[in-house]
C-alpha cells in the first residue's frame, strides 16, 4: 500500500492510493499518518478500508507533503555505500556512521530546496528512507530488526559540505539547515518491497544524471542498520532512518565541483517509491 500525505504545510491530510491508482481522502478514518497510526493497527484498517472502496476522493492536483508527520528523530548513516566511499576518498567503515539530523529539515517532495546563507558547496544525496514502524530497542538480531520497519520511502539528505568537513564541531551543522530533508512522496509499505537490498535509485541535477546506484552496494543493509541503531538509541513509530547515498554526489566530482545553485532542479526516484522534483532556491 502508498500512504501520503497531501494538502498545504501544517494542514496536510492522509490519502492513500487506492487499487485504481486513484487518491482517496483517508482522513474520516484517521487523523494523520505519524507515529501513533503506524503504532498498531492502524495501517491494516486502512488497507482494509482501501481496498473495499467507496472512500471519499482526495485532490489529485494538492501538494504533496512528507507522507509521515513531522518525525521524533531523523537518523543518518554516513558512508553507506562502498562507491561513494571510494568517490570521496574514505575508507569503507567497520561499524555504521550514526548522526542525528534535526527533524524539522523535513519538507515535501516536491518543495522548494533552500540554499543557506553563505553556502558555496550544497550537495545533493539520494536515499532510501527507513520509517519505524515498532518502538525497537537493543533488538537481538538483524533478523528482528524488519519487524519493525512500517515502510520505505525517499530521502533527499541534503548536505552543506564546507559547513559539515570545513567548519569544525560535527556533520550536523552541514546537514540540518531548512528544507534539508525532502521526503517522500509515499510511505510504501513492505509488501510492496520484498527486499530494499534490490532497488535502483538515481539522482538528476538539471536533467543530467548524477547518481544511478543501487541498495544492494549499501556497506549495512536495512536490516543490520535497525538492528544497529537500537543499540545506541531507542527507535519509535514515525522515525525516519536514511541510509546512506551512493556515488554521484559533488563533493566527489572534479573541481570545479558542481554544487547546488538557486534555479537549479534536482530530480531523484527509487524504484518502486517513486520520484521528487524540487526547485532550488535561496534562504
Amino acid at each position: 500500500m502508498k500512504l501520503l500525505r497531501v494538502g498545504a504545510p501544517g494542514r496536510e491530510r492522509p490519502a492513500a492510493l487506492d487499487p485504481a491508482g486513484r487518491l482517496v481522502d483517508l482522513s474520516g478514518l484517521v487523523s494523520d499518518i505519524d507515529g501513533a497510526f503506524l503504532d498498531g493497527d492502524g495501517i491494516e484498517e486502512v488497507r482494509a478500508a482501501v481496498q473495499g472502496g467507496g472512500l471519499p476522493l482526495a485532490d489529485p492536483t494538492a501538494r504533496i507533503g512528507a507522507p509521515v508527520a513531522r518525525p521524533g528523530k531523523v537518523v543518518c548513516v554516513g558512508l553507506n555505500y562502498f562507491d561513494h566511499a571510494a568517490e570521496v576518498g574514505a575508507k569503507p567503515p567497520a561499524e555504521p556512521v550514526l548522526f542525528l539530523k534535526a527533524s524539522n529539515t523535513v519538507v515535501g517532495p516536491n518543495d522548494q530546496v533552500l540554499i543557506p546563507r553563505g553556502s558555496r558547496k550544497t550537495d545533493w544525496e539520494v536515499e532510501l528512507a527507513v520509517v519505524i514502524g515498532r518502538t525497537a530497542r537493543y533488538l537481538t538480531s538483524p533478523a528482528e530488526a524488519l519487524a519493525c520497519v512500517a515502510g520505505y520511502t525517499i530521502s533527499n539528505d541534503l548536505s552543506e559540505r564546507e559547513f559539515q568537513l570545513e567548519r569544525g564541531g560535527q556533520w550536523d551543522k552541514g546537514k540540518s539547515c531548512e528544507t534539508f530533508n525532502p521526503l517522500g512522496p509515499w510511505l510504501v509499505t513492505p509488501d510492496e518491497v520484498p527486499d530494499p537490498q534490490q532497488l535502483g535509485l538515481r539522482c538528476s541535477i538539471n536533467g543530467i544524471l548524477r547518481q544511478d546506484g543501487n541498495t544492494k552496494n549499501m556497506i549495512f543493509g536495512v536490516a543490520e542498520i535497525v538492528h544497529y541503531v537500537s543499540q545506541f538509541m531507542v527507535l519509535e513509530p514515525g522515525d525516519v532512518i536514511n541510509t546512506g547515498t551512493p556515488a554521484g554526489v559533488a563533493l566527489g566530482m572534479p573541481d570545479p565541483k558542481p554544487y547546488l545553485r538557486g534555479g537549479d532542479m534536482i530530480e531523484i526516484e527509487i524504484d518502486g517509491l517513486g520520484r521528487q522534483r524540487q526547485p532550488v532556491g535561496t534562504a
